[in-house]
């Protein structure tokens, strides 16, 4: 397995956890609002090598004891749960972040796996905008999730023009019952669309009233703002 790039030391990818992150090249979406695009459009090597990877996670034991999967979307890759379960028999906590749409993927890594992000991005209906017209896939993942055994958050990154108080209140029949979701805020700058690189982000109060709302529907809410 290749990989696209490997951020060496993380205090806020995984909860509870130093990790060392990597990066996968290429996603099935088109997010206008996506920081990571070039690993979308433009997944050009030189990528780095598994071995390179493993190598650099087993000189590093003293700092790090968690690895993050990230993208791009991991699941794209049919060789990720191989490298899940390597990490795992050589002692690292794991984690992956995923966009749900390569359900059948993530369920052969989720026996490898100590956590799993989600990205809920907006309602159902608004993420043809994001290049996907059938959401089918990305259902079965949330179900997936809520019935497994598996350490999980739902999160959204509180983009204006794709999440507000409406929104939220969609978003929460599609997840009802999940044990916990979590809202980030939107960073501009450096965007797959360059018209939301100087959208103003939320204030603090308003995704608090976000949260408020998910309220009703998950058993715990996290707001990381």
């Amino acid at each position: 397995m290749n990989f696209a790039g490997l951020q060496k030391t993380s205090l806020i990818d995984f909860p509870a956890q130093l990790a060392t992150v990597v990066f996968t090249p290429g996603c099935n979406l088109r997010c206008p609002f996506c920081h990571n695009w070039r690993l979308v459009l433009e997944p050009r090597g030189p990528f780095l090598l598994e071995e390179t990877i493993l190598q650099v996670l087993d000189s590093r034991r003293q700092y790090i004891n968690a690895v993050v999967v990230t993208g791009g979307e991991p699941t794209l890759h049919v060789e990720v749960p191989q490298f899940l379960k390597t990490l795992k028999e050589r002692g690292f906590a794991t984690k992956i972040d995923t966009n749900g749409f390569f359900p059948d993927v993530l369920k052969q890594c989720l026996p490898y796996l100590d956590y799993v992000a989600l990205d809920v991005k907006t309602s159902l209906e608004r993420y043809r905008l994001l290049g996907a017209e059938n959401v089918d896939d990305f259902l079965r993942t949330i179900e997936m999730l809520k019935g497994g055994r598996t350490d999980y958050e739902l999160r959204s990154t509180v983009v204006p023009g794709f999440v507000d108080s409406s929104v939220i209140v969609k978003m929460g029949e599609v997840v009802e019952g999940a044990k916990r979701f979590a809202f980030q805020q939107f960073v501009p700058g450096d965007t797959l669309d360059n018209a939301f690189n100087t959208i103003t982000p939320y204030p603090k109060e308003t995704i608090s009233s976000f949260a408020d709302l998910m309220n009703d529907y998950v058993d715990e809410v996290l707001l990381r703002v």
